[in-house]
Parts: structure tokens; C-alpha cells; sequence
């Protein structure tokens, strides 16, 4: 399908949820440091390779989740026990590991956080008149949770995988998404910090993909046919689309 044009009246925007709108990282950091002092002494290096093994050094794992070969809690445990064995450590049993998943799970909830720039976007939008919804690799229900944890209860279209069986970069779910919005592929963008999952995705969807860069990185090479354009922060989007 045929990319669609930038120049093109925009009529409806889908956007990533964790680390485009919720603040993922950063709420996981803290509630890791929290729940697992008790099982590993770390200096605050230590605290930083831990918790970059848990989120960036684990993709691998959250990737079998989402195909479906383990479930949520479990590679939860395992991006756990690696992040622990990069430093040196491990959970002593698994009674052990259980109950550190099961005090991560009360606790980092609290901890999520919208991006600043997330409130003023929804703003300009619905002043536009422009629809909006999330689309994500986690399940529905989950996903609910995180939004209206970070106070964006405003988002009422929510696609997650269990509701066509597919994930992103998978046309299926952006199609999905557009469905549940009502607007056409080529009047919809979707903008997401994964340039594969989210740019290139929604490329094959018929969606104009806009890639969130907020920490400067280059453009991976696998995605670099696709990645047109970028923003630094979703405080440009509504200049990018015409809103301003």
C-alpha cells in the first residue's frame, strides 16, 4: 500500500502508549529500585545497569510475550533475573521471585507518569476538532489501567493485541484502529517511539508514521526507508499536521 501523503488534510491521530504518552521508563526505575533493594546492594550505576537490562536490554523477552510463548508475569521474572545476573545476583528461590512480582505489581502503578507534552497535544486536537486514540502491544485491559493511572482517561479509543490477535508492525492492528476511530488510512498518522513497530507498521497499514525521537538516536537502518519524518517531542506535532 502506498504511503500516505504528507500533505494530506489530517483527520484523526493514533498514537504508542509506553514512552510516547506514559512514561514507562521512568516509572519502572523507580518501583525496580524500590521492590528489589532488598535482594541486591547496588551504587547508583548499578541501579542504572540493572534497570537498562530490566527495559531496553530485554526486547527479546517482551518480544516472546507479545508472540505469545510466555505469559505478562513471566517475562516480567525474567527480564528480572537477568537484569539481577548482569549485576552479579539472583533471586534466592522462586517463592522468592514470585513475591518480588508480586510487590513490583502493587507498586509501580503509582508510579506512572504522562509526559508533559502529552496534556497540551490532547488539547490541541479536540480544539481541532481531530479524533484520537492509542494503539499498543500490550493487551486492552492492561493498558486502561496505565491511561488512567497517568490521568488520560480522555483516550477512549484504546486498540491493544488481544483485540484482532496481532501486533505491531502487523497492518491488522492499525486497521484496527483506524476501524474503532473512524477515519481513513491516508487522514490518519500514528506517531510512536519504535521506529520498526510504529513508523514502518503503520507505513504498511496506509498510515503516515511519524517516529517520537526524544533522546536524539539515529535511525536504525531497517527503518530507514520508512522514517520520513521525526519529532523530539509531541509538542510539535500539531504544527507538523497543519494545526498550527
Amino acid at each position: 500500500m502506498a504511503d500516505a501523503p504528507v500533505g494530506a488534510l489530517v483527520a484523526g491521530v493514533l498514537l504508542d502508549i509506553d514512552e510516547t504518552l506514559v512514561d514507562l521508563e521512568g516509572a519502572m526505575q523507580r518501583a525496580l529500585r524500590e521492590v528489589t533493594a532488598s535482594y541486591v546492594t547496588l551504587t547508583d550505576e548499578g541501579w542504572d545497569e540493572f534497570c537498562n537490562v530490566f527495559g531496553r536490554d530485554s526486547e527479546d523477552i517482551y518480544d516472546r510475550y507479545v508472540a505469545g510463548e510466555i505469559s505478562f508475569a513471566e517475562q516480567r521474572v525474567l527480564r528480572a533475573e537477568r537484569g539481577l545476573a548482569r549485576v552479579g545476583a539472583a533471586f534466592p528461590d522462586g517463592e522468592a521471585a514470585a513475591e518480588w512480582l508480586r510487590t513490583y505489581e502493587a507498586v509501580q502503578p503509582s508510579y506512572v507518569r504522562a509526559f508533559d507534552d502529552v496534556v497540551p497535544l490532547l488539547d490541541a486536537l479536540d480544539a481541532a476538532g481531530v479524533a484520537y486514540g492509542a494503539v499498543s502491544n500490550n493487551v486492552h485491559d492492561f493498558q486502561r489501567a496505565k491511561l488512567d493511572h497517568a490521568g488520560l482517561e480522555r483516550i477512549r479509543v484504546l486498540v491493544g493485541i488481544d483485540a484482532v490477535d496481532a501486533a505491531k508492525p502487523d497492518p491488522a492492528i492499525f486497521r484496527e484502529g483506524l476501524r474503532q476511530l473512524g477515519t481513513a488510512a491516508e487522514r490518519t498518522v500514528y506517531v510512536g517511539d519504535n521506529p520498526h513497530h510504529d513508523v514502518v507498521g503503520a507505513a504498511g497499514a496506509g498510515l503516515r508514521g511519524i517516529w517520537l525521537n526524544r533522546s536524539g538516536r539515529e535511525v536504525p537502518e531497517e527503518a530507514a526507508h520508512a522514517v520520513r519524518e521525526q519529532i523530539a517531542s509531541l509538542g510539535e506535532l500539531p504544527a507538523l499536521i497543519g494545526l498550527a
